[in-house]
């Protein structure tokens, strides 16, 4: 199915300085609007922070970085962004994502379009496969060192239930010139509480959000594995894919736990930009209960296991 409206960016590296002003205008109202809305009329935490925020500012100039995160509401973007430094919205905005759009939801229109695009928001046919245009401008920009936020699901999630990730996550990694940093994180309990998928369509306040950032994946063992086995660009897919769908469990389990217990249903956590270990307890199964967890969400860049190509399909995903 073709874009119904004209492709909205110019080739990379040539986006004019009036573009470029309006889309930092742009992005400066929307981010700062929802960072306000997020932070001061909701109850939110966010762990590990920093874990973002060092990989965002600090990263070499030429290294992509690519953000994953569940998608529960049509406003995950842009409030699931409060996440970020009050100077990611306003002067250091050069810095921010870039992510894909459905374009029969934001570009079916010439003037939605224009918004979403300054919005730095690309284009995503969804059904038209991996090799689309819009999977290979992002490819491009990473290559240019950007920062790429996909919602691997590919749709709002109204179940919450697990969901088979798609494959485009697979060829963004897969396709990049240098080994991107890849993060994913999980949020629960506001976005679908704030702007809930039912009639009437109103925002909500005082909600409670929980963020978990995720550390970052260290897949350049296994991206050279696969290129030394001469694995065909179906089987890197999936074996990434796979890898990345294996970690976003894990972090939804973890993300679950800090979660529940501020609402006092489960374990209680010092809920600072950083886990810490839980607060003691008299029970010594309990305690060491919460040292694995803690343990677990405080562990280094997450090791990936080595790959079997035999047991592949060759069936492919949709984006």
């Amino acid at each position: 199915m073709p874009l119904s409206v004209k492709w909205p960016y110019s080739p990379i590296g040539q986006f004019s300085f009036g573009w470029k002003l309006a889309s930092r205008l742009t992005m400066g109202a929307v981010g700062l609007t929802s960072k306000f809305f997020i932070d001061f009329l909701n109850r939110t935490k966010i762990y590990n922070a920093h874990v973002l925020h060092d990989s965002i500012e600090n990263r070499p100039k030429d290294r992509p970085l690519i953000t994953i995160c569940n998608h529960h509401s049509c406003l995950d973007e842009p409030l699931i962004w409060a996440l970020l430094k009050w100077k990611h919205h306003s002067y250091r905005n050069d810095l921010m994502r870039w992510t894909t759009g459905a374009a029969d939801v934001c570009f079916n229109k010439e003037w939605h379009s224009k918004f979403f695009a300054l919005g730095r928001t690309i284009p995503l046919v969804r059904g038209d496969g991996v090799y689309q245009r819009s999977m290979d401008f992002a490819v491009q920009l990473l290559n240019q060192g950007a920062w790429v936020h996909i919602y691997p699901e590919g749709k709002v999630n109204l179940t919450h239930r697990h969901m088979r990730l798609k494959w485009g996550i697979g060829r963004l990694i897969a396709d990049c010139q240098m080994t991107p940093i890849v993060i994913p994180f999980w949020h629960l309990g506001c976005m679908d509480d704030i702007l809930p998928n039912t009639r009437p369509y109103r925002l909500k306040m005082f909600k409670k959000l929980s963020v978990l950032i995720g550390q970052p994946m260290d897949l350049k063992e296994t991206i050279d594995q696969l290129n030394k086995s001469k694995a065909t660009p179906v089987e890197k897919r999936k074996v990434l894919t796979d890898m990345i769908q294996s970690e976003f469990r894990k972090l939804e389990e973890e993300a679950k736990s800090l979660h529940y217990a501020r609402s006092g249903r489960g374990l209680k956590f010092h809920t600072t930009d950083t886990i810490v270990n839980s607060s003691s307890n008299n029970n010594n199964k309990n305690n060491n209960k919460n040292n694995n967890n803690n343990n677990k969400s405080s562990r280094s860049d997450t090791k990936c296991d080595s790959v079997d190509l035999s047991v592949l399909k060759s069936d492919d995903r949709h984006v």
